[in-house]
């Protein structure tokens, strides 16, 4: 596949490193030193404007998608419209384009085919409602949905003390519409089975049917609460659209802002948030808000050492819980090795739905967890898909890989060996990143 990367910034250098070995890579970019570091790769670098037809023109002939996720939203709507406009008319041809700016886009992912755009994505919308999914079960660490809302995906983290500690995976009390599908344990990733046996500090990942998901965090957190107080540092797009999210629970939202304007603009936008003008960084204004009583501190800047440093005081100061954004994808591990309890990155939306369009048909959502070390898909199947037809006991699928949920006709649930897969089913699977092949295979 020819793939042409507008931009060769923190996105499109991570889509390129992600994409190289198996595609045919171009990557455009009018920074000399962000072209130097692409150049690292085993792809082709072009030191110009992603949006002049000119350079466009010369790469088009045989390329099977662009991708435009430069800083400037003009720059990525103008070079998609304009690969659409002189691209071979006779062969498929896809174009993504990343956007900041709210007024283009009023959901995470939609589309744009009558300005060229087949994918037009906002991170800070995507990283937003991420967040807010977390904070739907409040002992969850990641959340994630798929087919339509149906299924969830939720991370748990095993505390020392819990009652599920040492003990094995068959006894645990979960619904039968639900299943662990991986064990984070230290740097192993573990696809458990029956006697496998829990530790403390294991980080869980549960699939399962949307509406039974509460009760696994319950299971997990033991009676916690759920979240009634949450302080949100940092106003912007994400800070903005997180709040607009959550304000119709039954939790105060406190948002902390720096700018004037900024907090006259949100404060009349949802009147039910108080917006407090001020720094996140200044432990007076904390103390006074009560930063000790909050169940979640959230601090979605735009500067990563900020969040960090917001984060770590609330945490100090009696938090129970600080989730930050982290817009360098390198950052996310870190931050969560120093104390964060969750770090989220909005680039990594960008990342998964570009892999998204390059894996070929059946793909309804492709989301990469724990940094990369694990993926979940959620495949349509076609008549042509190999696994259709026949009992999931005969299928073999590789070491790695696991079935974790079905929709058929409307109805969820965790398919058995007997299982046959039909057409029209909606599969997820959770698999480790040396199984995709061999999985993508039998979905073709």
């Amino acid at each position: 596949m020819k793939i042409i990367i507008v931009g060769a910034g923190e996105v499109g250098y991570h889509i390129a490193s992600s994409l190289y070995l198996n595609n045919d890579v171009v990557v455009i970019d009018n920074d000399e030193d962000a072209c130097a570091r692409a150049d690292e790769l085993d792809v082709q670098v072009i030191h110009g404007n992603g949006a002049n037809i000119s350079i466009l023109g010369k790469m088009l002939n045989d390329a099977d998608l662009l991708v435009a996720v430069t800083g400037s939203d003009e720059v990525n709507i103008v070079a998609c419209t304009a690969a659409k406009l002189i691209a071979p008319s006779y062969r498929p041809f896809k174009t993504m384009a990343r956007v900041t700016n709210p007024d283009y886009i009023d959901r995470p992912v939609a589309t744009r085919t009558q300005i060229g755009i087949d994918v037009m994505i906002c991170p800070e919308l995507s990283l937003a409602s991420e967040v807010a999914e977390i904070l739907s079960i409040p002992s969850a660490i990641d959340a994630e949905v798929f087919a339509d809302g149906r299924i969830k995906m939720m991370e748990f983290v095993v505390s020392e003390d819990s009652d599920l500690v040492d003990k094995n995976m068959k006894d645990l009390d979960l619904s039968d519409c639900c299943i662990v599908s991986a064990i984070y344990r230290q740097s192993d990733i573990i696809i458990p089975h029956g006697e496998d046996v829990i530790h403390g500090d294991d980080h869980v990942v549960v699939i399962g049917k949307s509406d039974a998901m509460a009760n696994v965090g319950s299971l997990f957190a033991g009676h916690e609460e759920n979240v009634s107080r949450i302080m949100i540092i940092g106003g912007g797009t994400v800070g903005f659209y997180l709040a607009k999210l959550i304000e119709k629970s039954h939790a105060t939202i406190k948002i902390i802002e720096k700018d004037l304007e900024r907090c006259e603009f949100i404060a009349e936008a949802l009147p039910k948030v108080l917006v407090l003008k001020g720094n996140g960084t200044d432990i007076n204004l904390l103390k006074e808000e009560g930063v000790q009583d909050m169940d979640v501190v959230i601090s979605v800047t735009d500067s990563d050492e900020k969040n960090l440093l917001c984060a770590l005081l609330a945490k100090q100061l009696g938090a129970k819980k600080v989730v930050v954004r982290a817009d360098h994808l390198d950052y996310v591990p870190l931050f969560e090795l120093v104390g964060v309890d969750r770090a989220v990155s909005p680039r990594e939306a960008t990342i998964n739905e570009v892999l998204k369009l390059t894996m070929g048909t059946g793909i309804e959502a492709l989301t990469m967890i724990e940094g990369e070390k694990a993926e979940i898909i959620e495949y349509t199947t076609s008549s042509s898909s190999k696994v259709v037809g026949k009992p999931l006991k005969n299928v073999k699928f590789p070491e790695g890989a696991l079935v974790s949920m079905v929709v058929h006709k409307g109805e969820t649930f965790v398919p058995r060996g007997n299982y046959i897969i039909k057409e029209g089913d909606r599969v997820l699977i959770f698999s480790l990143p040396s199984a995709h092949q061999e999985v993508e295979r039998l979905f073709k």
